[in-house]
Protein backbone atom coordinates (compact mmCIF):
# COMPACT_ATOMS: atom_id res chain seq x y z
CA UNK A 1 0.00 0.00 0.00
CA UNK A 2 1.46 3.39 -0.91
CA UNK A 3 1.43 5.77 1.83
CA UNK A 4 1.12 9.25 0.03
CA UNK A 5 -0.07 10.11 -3.33
CA UNK A 6 -0.55 13.29 -5.62
CA UNK A 7 -3.53 14.23 -5.09
CA UNK A 8 -5.36 15.41 -7.91
CA UNK A 9 -7.98 18.43 -7.47
CA UNK A 10 -9.03 21.91 -8.96
CA UNK A 11 -7.07 23.92 -7.97
CA UNK A 12 -6.14 27.92 -7.78
CA UNK A 13 -3.14 29.45 -7.34
CA UNK A 14 -1.82 32.49 -5.45
CA UNK A 15 1.09 34.13 -4.81
CA UNK A 16 3.53 33.08 -1.62
CA UNK A 17 6.65 35.35 -1.08
CA UNK A 18 7.48 34.59 -4.80
CA UNK A 19 6.62 31.12 -4.78
CA UNK A 20 3.32 29.92 -6.33
CA UNK A 21 1.40 28.08 -3.94
CA UNK A 22 -2.38 25.99 -4.57
CA UNK A 23 -5.14 25.81 -2.94
CA UNK A 24 -8.76 24.50 -3.31
CA UNK A 25 -11.83 27.18 -3.67
CA UNK A 26 -14.92 27.05 -3.34
CA UNK A 27 -17.33 29.51 -3.83
CA UNK A 28 -21.17 29.54 -2.35
CA UNK A 29 -24.61 29.23 -4.28
CA UNK A 30 -25.20 33.26 -4.54
CA UNK A 31 -21.41 33.57 -5.77
CA UNK A 32 -20.30 35.83 -3.10
CA UNK A 33 -19.42 35.96 0.60
CA UNK A 34 -17.59 36.30 3.34
CA UNK A 35 -13.90 34.85 2.68
CA UNK A 36 -12.76 31.78 4.98
CA UNK A 37 -9.47 29.60 5.28
CA UNK A 38 -9.66 26.08 6.33
CA UNK A 39 -6.51 24.18 7.21
CA UNK A 40 -5.40 20.83 6.68
CA UNK A 41 -5.29 18.14 9.23
CA UNK A 42 -1.73 16.46 8.83
CA UNK A 43 -3.28 14.05 6.60
CA UNK A 44 -2.78 16.66 3.93
CA UNK A 45 -5.68 18.09 1.73
CA UNK A 46 -7.52 15.24 1.05
CA UNK A 47 -10.92 15.08 -0.02
CA UNK A 48 -12.32 14.62 3.71
CA UNK A 49 -10.63 18.11 4.26
CA UNK A 50 -12.10 19.32 0.37
CA UNK A 51 -15.90 18.25 1.30
CA UNK A 52 -15.34 20.45 4.39
CA UNK A 53 -14.82 23.46 2.40
CA UNK A 54 -17.47 22.77 0.35
CA UNK A 55 -19.75 22.40 2.77
CA UNK A 56 -18.34 25.90 4.14
CA UNK A 57 -19.19 27.28 1.01
CA UNK A 58 -22.47 25.90 1.03
CA UNK A 59 -23.31 27.91 4.28
CA UNK A 60 -22.07 31.48 1.86
CA UNK A 61 -18.83 31.62 2.23
CA UNK A 62 -16.09 31.86 -0.46
CA UNK A 63 -13.77 29.30 0.87
CA UNK A 64 -10.15 28.16 0.46
CA UNK A 65 -8.29 25.48 1.69
CA UNK A 66 -4.38 26.40 0.86
CA UNK A 67 -2.31 23.25 -0.38
CA UNK A 68 0.70 23.22 2.64
CA UNK A 69 1.37 19.78 1.42
CA UNK A 70 2.16 20.16 -1.95
CA UNK A 71 -0.19 17.94 -3.15
CA UNK A 72 0.88 14.74 -0.96
CA UNK A 73 -1.93 13.01 1.32
CA UNK A 74 -1.52 9.74 3.23
CA UNK A 75 -3.76 8.10 5.58
CA UNK A 76 -1.43 6.47 7.17
CA UNK A 77 -0.81 8.36 10.93
CA UNK A 78 2.82 7.54 10.91
CA UNK A 79 3.32 9.35 7.51
CA UNK A 80 1.30 11.62 8.14
CA UNK A 81 3.26 12.89 11.06
CA UNK A 82 6.62 13.06 9.24
CA UNK A 83 4.68 15.42 6.46
CA UNK A 84 3.90 17.36 9.30
CA UNK A 85 7.60 16.95 10.90
CA UNK A 86 8.50 18.12 7.80
CA UNK A 87 6.85 21.30 6.96
CA UNK A 88 9.03 24.58 7.08
CA UNK A 89 6.41 26.44 9.53
CA UNK A 90 8.36 29.70 7.56
CA UNK A 91 6.79 28.44 4.36
CA UNK A 92 2.96 27.24 5.98
CA UNK A 93 3.05 30.96 7.35
CA UNK A 94 3.99 32.37 3.35
CA UNK A 95 1.17 30.32 2.06
CA UNK A 96 -1.56 30.99 4.53
CA UNK A 97 -0.63 34.76 4.33
CA UNK A 98 -1.00 34.26 0.72
CA UNK A 99 -4.07 32.44 0.96
CA UNK A 100 -5.19 36.06 2.99
CA UNK A 101 -3.76 38.39 0.05
CA UNK A 102 -6.02 36.33 -2.80
CA UNK A 103 -9.13 35.91 -0.73
CA UNK A 104 -8.87 39.83 0.25
CA UNK A 105 -8.30 40.49 -3.59
CA UNK A 106 -11.02 38.05 -4.79
CA UNK A 107 -14.21 39.56 -6.49
CA UNK A 108 -16.73 36.87 -4.65
CA UNK A 109 -15.13 37.75 -1.35
CA UNK A 110 -17.60 40.49 0.44
CA UNK A 111 -15.89 40.82 3.70
CA UNK A 112 -12.66 43.18 4.79
CA UNK A 113 -11.37 40.35 7.31
CA UNK A 114 -11.33 36.37 6.55
CA UNK A 115 -12.31 33.71 9.03
CA UNK A 116 -9.97 30.94 9.67
CA UNK A 117 -10.86 27.33 10.20
CA UNK A 118 -8.54 24.11 11.07
CA UNK A 119 -8.60 20.90 12.28
CA UNK A 120 -5.82 19.29 14.31
CA UNK A 121 -2.69 20.22 12.63
CA UNK A 122 -4.33 23.10 11.34
CA UNK A 123 -5.91 24.01 14.36
CA UNK A 124 -2.30 25.12 15.63
CA UNK A 125 -2.14 26.96 12.15
CA UNK A 126 -5.31 29.15 12.25
CA UNK A 127 -3.91 30.59 15.87
CA UNK A 128 -0.35 30.96 14.40
CA UNK A 129 -2.34 32.67 11.49
CA UNK A 130 -4.29 34.81 13.64
CA UNK A 131 -1.47 36.04 15.39
CA UNK A 132 0.51 36.47 12.35
CA UNK A 133 -1.89 38.73 10.18
CA UNK A 134 -3.69 40.83 12.88
CA UNK A 135 -6.61 42.81 11.81
CA UNK A 136 -6.67 41.18 8.77
CA UNK A 137 -8.38 38.17 10.46
CA UNK A 138 -11.74 38.28 11.54
CA UNK A 139 -12.26 35.09 13.40
CA UNK A 140 -10.72 32.23 14.20
CA UNK A 141 -11.30 28.62 15.10
CA UNK A 142 -9.04 25.80 16.04
CA UNK A 143 -10.20 22.19 16.25
CA UNK A 144 -7.85 20.47 18.69
CA UNK A 145 -5.20 22.12 17.44
CA UNK A 146 -1.60 20.88 17.74
CA UNK A 147 1.65 20.89 15.75
CA UNK A 148 4.59 22.62 14.81
CA UNK A 149 2.39 25.68 14.25
CA UNK A 150 1.19 26.46 17.64
CA UNK A 151 2.60 30.16 18.06
CA UNK A 152 4.40 31.10 21.75
CA UNK A 153 2.79 34.36 21.87
CA UNK A 154 -0.31 35.78 21.37
CA UNK A 155 0.07 39.47 22.08
CA UNK A 156 -0.63 40.40 17.98
CA UNK A 157 -4.04 38.54 17.66
CA UNK A 158 -6.97 41.03 17.67
CA UNK A 159 -9.39 37.85 16.03
CA UNK A 160 -12.32 36.83 18.44
CA UNK A 161 -11.54 32.79 19.01
CA UNK A 162 -14.28 30.27 19.28
CA UNK A 163 -12.01 26.91 20.10
CA UNK A 164 -13.34 22.91 20.09
CA UNK A 165 -11.84 20.44 21.79
CA UNK A 166 -12.18 17.02 23.32
CA UNK A 167 -12.29 16.35 27.00
CA UNK A 168 -10.71 12.80 26.15
CA UNK A 169 -7.93 14.29 23.88
CA UNK A 170 -5.10 12.06 23.93
CA UNK A 171 -2.82 13.76 21.79
CA UNK A 172 -3.94 17.37 22.98
CA UNK A 173 -4.99 16.97 26.67
CA UNK A 174 -7.86 19.30 28.28
CA UNK A 175 -5.00 20.70 30.42
CA UNK A 176 -3.76 22.22 27.62
CA UNK A 177 -6.39 23.92 26.16
CA UNK A 178 -7.50 25.21 29.35
CA UNK A 179 -4.27 27.21 29.41
CA UNK A 180 -4.52 28.00 26.19
CA UNK A 181 -7.74 29.63 27.21
CA UNK A 182 -6.08 31.60 29.79
CA UNK A 183 -3.37 32.46 27.63
CA UNK A 184 -5.49 34.04 24.96
CA UNK A 185 -7.45 36.18 27.39
CA UNK A 186 -4.13 37.23 29.38
CA UNK A 187 -1.77 38.20 26.47
CA UNK A 188 -4.34 38.71 23.18
CA UNK A 189 -7.67 40.17 25.39
CA UNK A 190 -10.05 39.11 22.57
CA UNK A 191 -12.85 37.26 23.67
CA UNK A 192 -12.87 33.91 23.74
CA UNK A 193 -15.37 31.13 23.42
CA UNK A 194 -13.55 27.86 24.28
CA UNK A 195 -15.84 24.77 23.90
CA UNK A 196 -15.12 21.06 25.62
CA UNK A 197 -16.94 17.92 24.39
CA UNK A 198 -16.95 14.98 25.83
CA UNK A 199 -14.52 13.14 22.58
CA UNK A 200 -11.06 12.57 21.87
CA UNK A 201 -9.03 13.75 18.99
CA UNK A 202 -10.35 14.20 15.55
CA UNK A 203 -13.89 13.89 16.34
CA UNK A 204 -15.32 15.91 13.69
CA UNK A 205 -13.81 13.85 10.95
CA UNK A 206 -15.81 10.82 9.70
CA UNK A 207 -12.47 9.72 8.18
CA UNK A 208 -10.58 9.89 11.10
CA UNK A 209 -9.02 6.28 11.22
CA UNK A 210 -8.71 6.42 15.04
CA UNK A 211 -12.62 5.06 15.71
CA UNK A 212 -13.17 8.85 17.61
CA UNK A 213 -15.64 10.40 15.15
CA UNK A 214 -19.11 11.43 16.69
CA UNK A 215 -22.02 12.59 14.42
CA UNK A 216 -24.22 14.22 17.18
CA UNK A 217 -21.43 16.05 18.70
CA UNK A 218 -19.88 16.95 15.47
CA UNK A 219 -23.08 18.25 14.50
CA UNK A 220 -23.04 20.33 17.34
CA UNK A 221 -19.74 21.95 16.58
CA UNK A 222 -20.16 22.27 13.11
CA UNK A 223 -23.48 24.73 14.03
CA UNK A 224 -21.66 26.82 16.63
CA UNK A 225 -19.07 27.48 13.96
CA UNK A 226 -21.23 28.62 11.65
CA UNK A 227 -23.23 31.10 13.56
CA UNK A 228 -19.81 32.29 15.14
CA UNK A 229 -18.24 32.58 11.56
CA UNK A 230 -21.09 34.31 10.42
CA UNK A 231 -21.63 36.92 13.55
CA UNK A 232 -18.05 37.77 12.69
CA UNK A 233 -17.83 38.24 9.33
CA UNK A 234 -21.27 38.89 8.16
Amino acid sequence: MTSTTEQPRQNVTFDSGGRTAHGYLALPPGGSGPGLIVIQEWWGLDDSLAAYVDRFAAEGFVALAPDLYGGRVSHEASTAGELMNQLPVEQAARDLSGAVDFLLGHEAVTSDKVGAVGFCMGGGFVLMLAAQEGDRIGAAVPFYGVGPGVPDSYRSLTAPVQGHYGQTDQMYPLEDAMKLDEQLQREAGVATDIHYYPAGHAFMNPDNHMGTYDPELAAVAWQRTIDFLHASLG
